[in-house]
């Protein structure tokens, strides 16, 4: 079946793949590199074990009211696992019969494996986050100083990945105080909660002026997405030494990176990130080690070529 295709729920009502199927599901959905970077991996490792020979991944535009009727298909149907993106990584917490601890945690499921009684859901966000920020810049978080823009599952999972690798202290800022409340008081039962710090909006450059010399922002926000979109954050407000890190990757530059850049930072997006969390729910669905070199290639190809 044709892998650079977007399907909808129509076709798992016919869905007559023989293979081991996988998916990214969500929507919008057609300019995601999942499929680009998942097939290039199965290609390669399919040349040195034949038994991935008839493994492929798909790509599902699914409304957020089908979702849970769609796992169903998905899991009749016998997908192996399924990638979810936006807008279906909260709600799926209730479409799934189990869930990892660190899913539970961060709020949220981007990833879902096939067992018998129904898809388990993982999260490998944070990982990915964790992968990309330590590849681009050769940095942890343990011991680090870290901040984060966002109050959504994004930022939701960089705040769990970074207090469970240890990091020093934990700032985060929001437009909206009511969110950044919420999603702050979801997070009081987990350890090191008392490193966590909010920066107030009205404020920002005072606050900022606060921080210490050295640590990781991180912009888990959609702004940049669109031209025009205002800057989640004035980096030039930042100290000298912090480096900045986009989760958005297309456009291959932002205008947050952009004028990272212009400073002389460190700067990257999350095309790490996409890479490497990918890589990560392929090993569980797999159970082999993922090669995250061929995909990087692949996705870095598809960005290129089509966006």
């Amino acid at each position: 079946m044709d892998t650079l295709k977007t399907y909808t729920f129509s076709d798992l009502e016919k869905w007559d793949f023989s293979g081991t199927a996988l998916a990214v599901v969500g929507q919008p959905i057609e300019h995601s590199l999942s499929p680009a970077m998942h097939n290039a991996w199965i290609r390669s490792l399919s040349a040195k074990d034949p038994s991935f020979a008839n493994w492929a991944y798909f790509r599902f535009e699914i409304p957020p009211e089908l979702l849970s009727e769609a796992l169903n298909y998905f899991h009749k149907q016998g997908f192996l696992g399924i990638n979810l993106t936006v807008p279906h990584k909260v709600m799926a917490l209730d479409c799934v019969y189990d869930c990892s601890e660190t899913a539970r945690r961060m709020g949220a499921i981007n990833t879902l494996k096939w067992m018998p009684h129904g898809y388990r859901g993982y999260n490998t966000d944070g990982y990915g986050l964790e992968m990309g920020i330590q590849k681009a810049f050769g940095k942890a978080f343990e011991g680090a100083n870290v901040l984060i823009s966002g109050a959504g599952g994004a930022a939701r999972a960089a705040v769990v990945q970074a207090l469970q690798k240890g990091a020093r202290s934990i700032y985060i800022r929001n437009r909206s105080k009511e969110r950044l409340n919420a999603m702050v008081d979801n997070l009081k039962d987990l350890k090191g909660f008392e490193r966590i710090q909010c920066l107030a909006v009205e404020d920002i450059e005072d606050s900022l002026d606060a921080l210490p010399l050295e640590g990781i922002y991180i912009n888990a926000t959609s702004l940049g997405l669109k031209s025009g979109d205002a800057l989640p954050l004035d980096v030039t407000a930042l100290p000298p030494k912090w480096v900045v890190y986009d989760m958005i990757y297309n456009p291959k530059q932002t205008d947050l990176t952009r004028l990272a850049l212009e400073q002389n930072r460190q700067q990257a997006t999350g095309l790490g990130m996409l890479v490497h969390q990918g890589a990560r729910a392929f090993e569980l669905w797999s159970e082999h080690s993922v090669d995250a070199g061929i995909m990087e290639a692949a996705a870095e190809h598809a960005l290129d070529t089509n966006y």
